[in-house]
């Protein structure tokens, strides 16, 4: 069965991946596993990140609410839509923009969460007030139990 499955990914890698019309974007994920070959994996490709124009604040806002709140990984999750509850509403339209790149533009969340978290060094694109910012929240200096995304419900009041 394990020959199937070679055969199966060389007849992709041969026959079917050359007729996909579409571009490959320079983004994509290829996985961190320092004992595997790699050469049985596919690039991911994803679609490049454009500011969005045209939008109002506010949608923007809701937007970014909601990108905060569905990320690919939990701590990502808790983390930038704690975040958001917080700052979200009192953000200008440069800060908003700056959060706009800085959690849809790159290809990874664990880069994020290493960059909030001090564990790796922030790019130059993505360092700025709104990233200062996420890094003295994720410091938790007031011990808060950040075990889970917040309730929805604080959306009619307006950030607590």
């Amino acid at each position: 069965s394990i020959n199937v499955l070679i055969v199966v990914n060389r007849v992709y890698q041969v026959v079917l991946r050359p007729t996909l019309a579409c571009p490959v974007s320079t983004r994509g994920y290829k996985g961190e596993a320092s004992d595997d070959s790699r050469g049985d994996l596919i690039e991911i490709p994803l679609p490049p990140w454009t500011e969005k124009d045209g939008e109002t604040m506010d949608m923007k806002r809701r937007r970014l609410l909601f990108q905060s709140r569905k990320r690919g990984m939990l701590e990502n999750c808790i983390l930038l839509s704690l975040f958001a509850k917080k700052y979200l509403n009192t953000m200008s339209e440069t800060q908003l923009r700056q959060y706009d790149r800085l959690i849809n533009e790159p290809s990874n969340d664990w880069d994020i969460y290493y960059w909030a978290t001090e564990a790796q060094p922030v790019p130059n694109v993505y360092a700025g007030e709104i990233m200062d910012l996420l890094k003295e929240f994720t410091k938790n200096k007031d011990q808060e139990q950040r075990l889970d995304a917040p309730n929805l419900e604080y959306l009619d009041k307006g950030s607590q």
